[in-house]
């Protein structure tokens, strides 16, 4: 494969990260944006952004390819699987071969991760919740109960999920290089995680190894774990896994302090975003305390990557956001 481009002495998006989550010294650490959603533009131009403005030249995003691929089972079951027939039926419907597994212009895709412009990251699970079809209230309290009462049952089902997770990684790094792997893990609330560290590791973090072997094979250096909960308790047993890098998003930032997470974990862990996305909401007064509190120790110590703890939302004005890209442009260039 192409190896990344450099222009006019500058550095990649890639090179970037790469050296950033390595503990190097890129020009400047990666600014991704967190995902402005269409309803925030149409916001936005209303306080007086124009229609023709391109936001990543305006603010000059780093580029970031997040692959997602198709997780479910095909064709879809009626019920979660409890017998060991349905587990069979769990298993076939899991395919990593299925051609449906991949967008529709893959090949595209792969051509543009050659070129070396971007990081690129992929998705390789969708957590423990998601895969036991947890989608309600009722459904969560089935889970749970099994938990209690069928534990070995869990252990099949996730094991599948693991198995098939690792083919489909396999098969996917068989084409593209990713800078990063993502384990999307929504495990619980701002007040701590649904399940207790032991109950992960045994029924959950187990699941992950066939996956975790398959990226270390491939070379994929940083292994994310992305939680949308206060997971902190979780932290040793995902680095006794082997995961090296946290995501903490739309979190309780109190609980989830990247500061203290520094240093209780050490730089074994590696950080991305761990700035207040409410902070938005506030003045310019604020924005920058804040950000100036968290972030220009956290660079100093290397191996973060600043980012708003979540995608903003409409009610953030549009002057606030252009003050926080340029307060992180201005503090990361220093």
């Amino acid at each position: 494969m192409m190896s990344p481009r450099q222009t006019n002495g500058h550095k990649t998006s890639q090179q970037r990260f790469q050296e950033t989550m390595g503990y190097g010294s890129p020009d400047h650490v990666p600014l991704f944006e967190e995902g402005i959603r269409e309803e925030v533009i149409s916001a936005w131009q209303t306080q007086g952004l124009s229609p023709d403005t391109d936001l990543s030249e305006r603010f000059h995003y780093d580029r970031r390819r997040e692959i997602q691929v198709d997780m479910e089972p095909h064709p879809a079951l009626e019920k979660r699987p409890t017998t060991r027939a349905e587990l069979n039926a769990f298993r076939k419907s899991l395919n990593p071969a299925d051609p449906a597994r991949l967008s529709k212009t893959w090949q595209q895709l792969v051509e543009s991760c050659q070129s070396g412009d971007a990081t690129v990251m992929l998705n390789v699970h969708r957590g423990f919740f998601l895969t036991m079809g947890v989608h309600s209230g009722a459904a969560f309290m089935d889970v749970m109960n099994l938990v209690i009462d069928r534990p070995q049952l869990i252990r099949d089902i996730m094991m599948i999920q693991g198995e098939f997770s690792a083919r489909l990684a396999e098969r996917i790094l068989g084409e593209i290089n990713a800078d990063a792997a993502l384990f999307s893990e929504p495990i619980g609330g701002n007040d701590k995680p649904l399940i207790s560290p032991s109950m992960y590791e045994d029924l959950v973090l187990q699941s992950y190894e066939p996956t975790l072997e398959v990226l270390k094979r491939c070379g994929v250096k940083t292994i994310i774990f992305r939680t949308y909960a206060n997971a902190r308790v979780l932290i040793p047993s995902i680095l006794k896994w082997g995961f090296n890098c946290l995501w903490a998003v739309e979190a309780s930032l109190k609980a989830m302090d990247y500061r203290s997470i520094r240093r209780d974990f050490g730089r074994g862990l590696r950080l991305i975003g761990g700035i207040d996305l409410d902070i938005l909401r506030q003045s310019n007064a604020t924005i920058k305390r804040v950000v100036e509190e968290k972030v220009p120790r956290l660079l100093k110590d290397r191996g973060y990557l600043p980012l708003a703890n979540g995608r903003v939302r409409e009610d953030v004005p549009f002057e606030n956001y252009v003050y926080y890209r340029q307060l992180l442009a201005d503090i990361t260039a220093a």
